[in-house]
């Protein structure tokens, strides 16, 4: 369970000012210090946030939205993800503008409160059971009761009660039933051929959203990118990864090639190349999960082949860590998805 209770425990460190048209005291409000949970949606900070900046409002109806460098941020996007795309180099605190005026409503779709969320929520469940099972029947047998205990197991933050009241959902080979198989899997020493591997816990399509940014040229320091501008900045896929058994691994490298083959088109792979994604700063931690060994049991790629194979990915980023490309897909899926059961994967890439 360690992978799943760092993902839940996770957290963002916001430094939020209240945006200057707002402010109708002397001197204005200092910034409001908040933990916002990796998981959650920025609106729901709004009963922590709202009593602090409250006295110095314009008179008005409250509508909460934030906003990075000037770009308004989409609600419906985890906390987390919204983090690790538009901070290429994480910065803590993370420096957000809130506004409770003056909604944007030509640029963000409609945000009516928790309910809003809620139902985005749950509309995103259903679509990860159409993507998994081919239908909704799974989520849509659900007592209310039962989804409503489900959004607030989300909404608090509580594993504990989110993994006893979505093991009713069912949701094929991804549900969290198989964390802890896969991870007892994971720590023991290596299989003959002819035993169960990791890679093969799971199959069938697994639900994606992948966030494609482009850093325009290629830079050696990703705090020297610059920000995003606009949302039509950011290439957003909706697209289900497909895992066959095919009697070898399928590895994170194999499911973002599915998934972005134009940028793989250009360059022939051996089957050493085609089990790594590039990226940067990454640990040693999730060795034990390679599955891409040679006879003599050694790993058959250097480092530095490995951050040089695709020169236009930069790095892959999800919930934070930047794993290496041969860690088993299915490890990824298992440990690292998000409670709706889609796994957001951020790309950041240059154009040569």
């Amino acid at each position: 369970m360690d992978a799943l209770k760092y993902i839940w425990e996770g957290a963002i460190p916001l430094q939020i000012h209240l945006h200057e048209s707002e402010v109708t005291t002397v001197p204005p409000p200092p910034p409001a210090m908040v933990l916002a949970p990796r998981i959650g949606y920025l609106p729901l900070l709004a009963s922590q946030i709202k009593p602090y900046f409250g006295s110095t409002l314009p008179p008005g109806v409250d509508t909460i939205w934030f906003e990075y460098q000037g770009l308004p941020l989409k609600w419906n996007i985890p906390t987390g993800v919204l983090f690790d795309l538009l901070c290429a180099e994480p910065e803590r605190p993370w420096n957000l503008t809130v506004h409770f005026r003056g909604y944007p409503r030509q640029l963000l779709i409609p945000c009516e409160g928790e309910d809003s969320i809620k139902w985005s929520f749950i509309n995103s469940l259903k679509e990860a059971d159409y993507i998994i099972n081919g239908n909704t029947k799974n989520v849509m047998s659900m007592s209310e009761p039962d989804l409503l205990e489900l959004w607030r197991s989300v909404s608090n933050v509580d594993l504990e009660a989110y993994l006893r009241i979505s093991s009713k959902l069912k949701l094929g080979g991804t549900g969290h039933e198989h964390v802890l198989k896969s991870i007892s899997t994971a720590s023991l020493p290596a299989k003959s051929t002819g035993e169960m591997d990791i890679a093969q816990l799971i199959t069938g399509r697994i639900p994606v959203r992948l966030y494609v940014r482009n850093l325009g040229d290629d830079f050696d320091h990703l705090e020297d990118a610059p920000p995003v501008n606009n949302w039509d900045d950011v290439s957003y896929i909706n697209r289900p990864v497909e895992i066959r058994e095919e009697g070898k691994c399928f590895t994170l490298h194999d499911a973002v090639r599915s998934l972005l083959p134009e940028l793989f088109a250009e360059k022939g792979t051996t089957k050493e190349e085609s089990t790594n994604v590039p990226s940067e700063g990454q640990s040693d931690s999730t060795e034990q999960l390679d599955c891409t060994k040679t006879e003599e049991g050694g790993s058959n790629f250097s480092e530095e082949y490995f951050q040089s194979y695709h020169p236009s990915i930069k790095l892959v980023r999800i919930q934070g860590i930047e794993p290496k490309g041969q860690i088993p897909f299915s490890w990824v899926v298992n440990n690292l998805m998000n409670p709706e059961y889609f796994l957001h994967i951020c790309v950041f890439v240059s154009v040569q």
